[in-house]
């Protein structure tokens, strides 16, 4: 789990951040409980017992920050968010630079429009943290096997285009 977790932070930054998500909300699945962590979660993954006893560290060390940062019901870790705002300055960016990119934003902003809306006054964040929270509301009712509202696949598809772009865009820039 930590070395997917650093494969996608070297590959995928969206990626990495959603994934990042799942691991605050399996925590507060287990309510900080790591023995219940290492039992039911890490006991089953097919890693060496090394890479188990390295990945129980990483998972202490996670439920720290998240002490430490008072984010135990909801939230995110600082750590994680400031590649939120790595890829809303790129996009911020693109949009007066880049006009491919600015038809990928096209496409997804009635959606965004449409989320905030539907948000009805509650601060919901920036454009890519509406994207990444769209994209991560998907795959979290998929796992839950809940109805998804009709549209919604588009927008999710519209959202993965934006930060699809806005990884290449950064990955291209780092080498």
């Amino acid at each position: 789990m930590k070395a997917i977790a650093e494969k996608k932070l070297n590959t995928n930054l969206p990626e990495y951040i959603i994934y990042m998500y799942q691991m605050e909300d399996l925590i507060r699945v287990y309510d900080f409980n790591l023995a219940d962590i290492k039992q039911y979660v890490i006991a089953h993954y097919p890693i060496t017992e090394e890479e188990k006893s390295a990945t129980e560290q990483w998972f202490l060390h996670l439920s720290e920050m998240m002490k430490a940062e008072n984010i135990t019901i909801t939230g995110h870790l600082r750590m994680i968010q400031k590649h939120v705002e790595q890829l809303a300055m790129t996009h911020w960016k693109l949009l007066k630079e880049d006009s491919t990119y600015y038809k990928i934003y096209h496409n997804a902003k009635p959606h965004i429009i449409q989320m905030i809306m539907d948000a009805n006054g509650e601060d919901i964040g920036h454009e890519i943290q509406i994207c990444i929270n769209g994209v991560y509301g998907f795959l979290l009712a998929k796992l839950r096997s809940r109805e998804i509202p009709k549209g919604y696949d588009k927008a999710i598809e519209a959202f993965g285009d934006v930060l699809s772009y806005l990884n290449l865009s950064i990955k291209e820039k780092l080498t």
